[in-house]
């Protein structure tokens, strides 16, 4: 049995009141209008699509760049916008570098899965690794101290010792807890998975 219009109220259809009509117009007449200013305003929303356009590719397509700017928002490096170019063989120490993650973390975390990482090169092909405790060193020289744990608590074990094979670098973050080789479930980075080198802007 469909409701009834209060006593007095009409109705375009059995049990609908015309008020309730009267909304479905004005909700016509909004989204009518929003269309029309879009159309006139579409050089201000094209730049916002496209942002969209781009997030929804990285999120749920592909994770690799496809602009040479680069935005980075964590903590790991000091710089939040850079411009990307192609990678050169070999690469340099102190280079900046944007790489698609292939490490055992994949294995808990999924998601972290060809995501691209900003980090810089500290170890070279032939550059010895050793490790102390929790303290990293690359020819002597400290590249990090590991943390026991991951923000979830999973433990994290540190990168082995020995001397980086070829075409692979470590790669590090600045920041105390970056995510970088200090850890075996990053470990070094193949150069078959550099997107490129980035140069700072600021």
């Amino acid at each position: 049995m469909s409701a009834q219009a209060p006593a007095g109220q009409p109705e375009i259809a059995p049990g609908v009141p015309l008020h309730d009509v009267g909304g479905l117009a004005r909700l016509r007449r909004f989204a009518l209008e929003s269309a029309r200013h879009m159309r006139r305003r579409w050089y201000a929303y094209l730049p916002v699509l496209a942002i969209w356009a781009l997030a929804y590719l990285r999120l749920f397509i592909d994770a690799t760049p496809r602009v040479p700017v680069l935005f980075n928002w964590t903590p790991s490096l000091p710089y939040k916008v850079a411009v990307l170019r192609p990678a050169r063989a070999p690469l340099r120490r102190g280079d900046f570098i944007v790489y698609a993650f292939a490490g055992e973390g994949v294995r808990a975390y999924p998601g972290l899965a060809g995501q691209p990482f900003f980090k810089i090169v500290r170890g070279l092909p032939g550059d010895m690794v050793s490790v102390t405790g929790r303290d990293i060193r690359i020819n002597g020289e400290s590249a990090g101290k590991a943390k026991t744990h991951a923000f979830d608590h999973r433990p994290l074990e540190t990168i082995a010792p020995g001397v980086i094979p070829p075409d692979c670098y470590y790669v590090q973050g600045l920041s105390p807890d970056s995510f970088d080789s200090r850890y075996r479930e990053s470990g070094l980075v193949r150069i078959e998975q550099v997107i490129g080198v980035v140069d700072p802007v600021f």
